[in-house]
C-alpha cells in the first residue's frame, strides 16, 4: 500500500509533538511537511529530543502551494486557523483538524462559544465531529474530519450508551474533570503565571467553558428529554492525563449492574475502550501513553445514583491518538497502527 503524504499545522505544540511522535510509527503516512510559524526553521527535535534521530524536515510557513502532493492535512493550531487553511482544499485532500474550528454544527454556536465569527462556515457541512466509537462509521463521506476535545472524550464515551438506552436521567449531571496542564497548551506558563502550576490544583472556565458546548451537542442527539448538567475543569499538579468524575441519577429500577453491562456490550469490539469490574479505583496513571480510556462504574451512597470514572491521556486519546483513530478508519488502516 503506496503511503500518504501529511502535513502536519502546528506541529510544535504539546498535541502537535505527540501527534508527530506516533506518526513517525505510522507504516501508511509519509510526513511530508511541518509547518509553524515562529518556529520557522527549526527542527521538531528542539521539542522533542526523542524525535533527534528522525528522519524529518524543518518547520516551514505554511503555504497553500505545499498542498500540491498532499494527501491528508493534520491542524494542530489555535482555534480560527484550520478555518482558514479549509478554504484552500481541494477534493482529494482530507483535513483533520485537532481544534475546535469544526466541532460545532452551527456557525453561530461557535461565535457565541469562541467569540469569533467561522470564517469558513459553509463547509462546516463539509465536516463531521468524529468521536470514533460513537459515530467513527460516518466519517468516510466527509472531507473535514474535526477531533473532540479532550474533556469531552472523557465524559461522552461512558454517557453516550447510556442516553441512548435511556438508562440514566438527563437532569441534575455533575461532571468534575481533572486534567494535566499540558491540555491548556503551551501558553499555559504564561497564562497561569499568577499560579503554582507544579504544586497546586485550580478551577477555570466555571459554568462556562468552551466545551460545554461540543458536551450538549452531543448528548442532545441521544435524548429528547431537556438536558441539565454542570461541568467544571480543573489542572492539575502533573502534565498530561485527565480524570474525570461523573455524577449520575439512575431510572427508576437501573441497577449497577444494568449501566455496567450496557457499557460493556456498548464497547466489546472496541479496543480502545476498557469497561473495569465494579468500584475499581483508576488514575491517570492507568492510561499515560496509551489511546485507551478506563471507565469504571462506582456505587454512590445514594441508592438511586452512581460516580462513573473516566481516565484518558489527554495528549493521546484526547488528542493526536483520536486523530490517528480517525484517520486509520477514513483510508481503511488497521485500526491499531501506530497507536
Amino acid at each position: 500500500m503506496p503511503k500518504l503524504n501529511a502535513l502536519v499545522a502546528g506541529s510544535t505544540g504539546y498535541i502537535g509533538v505527540q501527534l508527530i511522535k506516533l506518526l513517525v510509527k505510522h507504516k501508511y503516512i509519509n510526513i511530508k511537511y511541518l509547518c509553524g510559524n515562529r518556529s520557522v526553521g527549526k527542527k521538531i527535535s528542539s521539542y522533542d529530543k526523542s524525535l533527534t534521530n528522525k528522519k524529518l524536515p524543518k518547520i516551514i510557513k505554511f503555504s497553500k502551494n505545499l498542498l500540491r502532493d498532499i494527501d491528508v492535512i493534520f491542524t494542530a493550531l489555535p482555534n480560527g486557523e484550520a478555518q482558514d487553511i479549509s478554504k484552500y482544499l481541494t477534493k482529494n485532500i482530507t483535513l483533520i483538524d485537532l481544534a475546535a474550528d469544526f466541532r460545532l454544527e452551527k456557525s453561530s454556536d461557535y461565535l457565541k462559544w469562541y467569540k469569533q465569527k467561522h470564517r469558513a462556515a459553509n463547509l462546516i457541512k463539509k465536516s463531521l465531529y468524529v468521536l470514533p466509537e460513537i459515530n467513527g462509521k460516518d466519517l468516510k463521506k466527509y472531507q473535514i474530519i474535526s477531533c473532540p476535545g479532550c474533556y469531552p472524550t472523557s465524559i461522552l464515551l461512558p454517557l453516550i450508551p447510556l442516553f441512548k438506552s435511556n438508562l440514566i436521567k438527563s437532569k441534575n449531571i455533575i461532571m468534575d474533570s481533572k486534567s494535566g496542564y499540558s491540555g491548556a497548551g503551551r501558553g499555559v506558563h504564561k497564562k497561569h503565571k499568577d499560579k503554582n502550576l507544579y504544586e497546586s490544583l485550580s478551577a477555570y472556565g466555571v459554568g462556562f467553558h468552551r466545551h460545554n458546548s461540543e458536551i450538549e451537542q452531543m448528548l442532545k442527539k441521544f435524548t429528547k428529554k431537556e438536558l441539565n448538567f454542570h461541568f467544571t475543569p480543573h489542572l492539575s499538579p502533573m502534565f498530561r492525563g485527565i480524570l474525570s468524575t461523573i455524577y449520575i441519577d439512575l431510572e427508576k429500577d437501573i441497577t449497577q449492574s444494568n449501566v455496567i453491562k450496557k457499557l460493556s456490550d456498548f464497547y466489546k469490539k472496541d479496543h480502545f475502550v476498557k469497561i473495569l469490574k465494579p468500584d475499581s479505583l483508576i488514575s491517570t496513571n492507568d492510561v499515560i501513553g496509551t489511546n485507551n480510556c478506563f471507565i469504571s462504574v462506582c456505587k454512590s451512597k445514594y441508592k438511586n445514583k452512581l460516580i462513573i470514572l473516566s481516565a484518558i491521556d489527554n495528549l493521546i486519546k484526547g488528542g493526536a491518538g483520536q486523530a490517528i483513530q480517525n484517520l486509520n478508519m477514513k483510508f481503511n488502516f488497521p485500526l491499531k497502527t501506530a497507536l
